[in-house]
């Protein structure tokens, strides 16, 4: 199964993620605004988080958002696209082309991950195939509490979700504008009651390979 490019990537700056922490480090990237053809629908990348596990110092946390800006009427509807495929990239030597990949497709309400392997292609293409590392059925908004699967040291999730970036985005604009030239402390959070979709994979990080540091960005590709 291959996935063409869709028209929104969040490279996130190759968010790098030091894999040898004494503590918790977060590391985000964050796209909120985007063209009237793509914004809001989960194709639409919002947030991508890396950082070590809070719980476990020997393992890694991704996490992928998608389909911003969801009030809570929409989430009780809102749903993953099945012909997307929401994939993190992996480069664990610096030369900023992905090494590893984990793939996550959504399929009868389930979200099946994928990974981490081995690319079979890599840039603008993907190819979906062999047997998902972990499937976990996909949490319902307002549900008691989140629905996560484990197998073999891999956890995941998927489902809605408090949209977690704070953006006062009126006096942004100002800023912008020439308005104001400074940041109110504190701000407004424009995106406070909204929701996102997202996708949580937890993994040892020893299955990452490679250095000491890698560098993690976020994809959405439509298949073709």
């Amino acid at each position: 199964m291959k996935r063409s490019k869709n028209k929104k990537w969040l490279i996130a700056a190759a968010v790098s993620v030091p894999l040898m922490l004494a503590g918790v480090v977060l590391l985000q990237a964050s796209d909120h605004g985007d063209a009237p053809a793509i914004s809001g629908k989960s194709t639409d990348i919002t947030d991508l988080y890396a950082f070590q596990s809070p719980s476990n110092s020997s393992n890694l946390v991704l996490i992928g958002n998608v389909h911003g800006l969801l009030s809570p009427e929409a989430s009780k509807t809102a749903t993953f696209d099945e012909n997307t495929l929401i994939e993190f990239k992996i480069d664990n030597n610096n030369d900023f082309v992905e090494d590893l990949v984990i793939q996550c497709v959504a399929k009868d309400g389930k979200m099946y991950i994928y990974g981490p392997l081995l690319p079979k292609t890599k840039g603008a293409k993907s190819t979906v195939s062999g047997t998902a590392s972990v499937s976990v059925d996909i949490t319902p908004y307002g549900a008691a509490s989140p629905k996560i699967a484990t197998v073999q040291g891999i956890s995941a999730f998927a489902g809605p979700r408090d949209d977690p970036f704070f953006f006062d985005l009126p006096q942004y604009l100002k800023v912008v504008t020439g308005v104001a030239d400074h940041f109110n402390n504190p701000g407004s959070d424009a995106l406070a009651g909204t929701n996102v979709l997202s996708v949580v994979v937890e993994l040892p990080k020893s299955l990452l390979k490679g250095t000491d540091k890698i560098n993690v960005w976020l994809e959405t590709k439509q298949k073709s």
